[in-house]
């Protein structure tokens, strides 16, 4: 089911927002801060309305990733806001992405995160507030080279706590404050 169409200026703003608020904000990802302030971020909008062009737009972005300087473009969100608005949709796209990911022999340079505005985690309710640690406002592709993964869990000393850390942060917050940090 396709989210509503917005222009591309909207939908990277409300992405930018919530990677300020919410997840360099509430501190999800201790690494994202650094790449956001030096302005290594590349935020791509695709206009696929079905999963083989959300696969087409994604093996372009892995392209222009790999043929980036670092220094200049450490990641990059792909968003995809008029396709794969049902999450299971969009975990059988995660799937492909991941064997795409093989395929151009890109497996131990690039790795996929995944955010959707309904994710959820295996074994979880839809409503529980753990599953925002991946929720954003479209469906997201974070592609991520895995040289700075490394070096950014080499900096951080407890890496392995984050996911829990995460988890407790938001059950803190709770529904309210989540939907109040992003409505500012």
């Amino acid at each position: 089911m396709p989210l509503p169409a917005e222009s591309h200026d909207a939908i990277i703003a409300a992405t930018r927002h919530w990677l300020t608020e919410a997840v360099i904000g509430l501190n999800l990802c201790p690494f994202a801060k650094a790449v956001h302030v030096k302005g290594q971020i590349r935020y791509a909008v695709s206009d696929a309305t079905d999963m083989e062009a959300v696969l087409a737009n994604l093996e372009a972005e892995l392209q222009t990733l790999i043929a980036a300087d670092p220094n200049a473009v450490d990641t990059t969100l792909l968003i995809v806001p008029n396709a794969l608005g049902d999450f299971l949709d969009y975990n059988d796209c995660l799937f492909f992405a991941e064997r795409m990911i093989k395929q151009l022999r890109l497996e131990g340079v690039i790795q996929i995160a995944s955010f959707h505005p309904f994710y959820q985690f295996e074994g979880s309710e839809p409503d529980e507030i753990e599953n925002y640690t991946n929720r954003a406002p479209y469906p997201i592709f974070h592609l991520l080279r895995e040289d700075s993964i490394e070096r950014a869990v080499q900096a951080f000393p407890d890496a392995e706590a984050i996911y829990e850390r995460n988890q407790e942060t938001l059950r803190r917050i709770g529904l309210a404050g989540w939907n109040a940090l992003l409505k500012r």
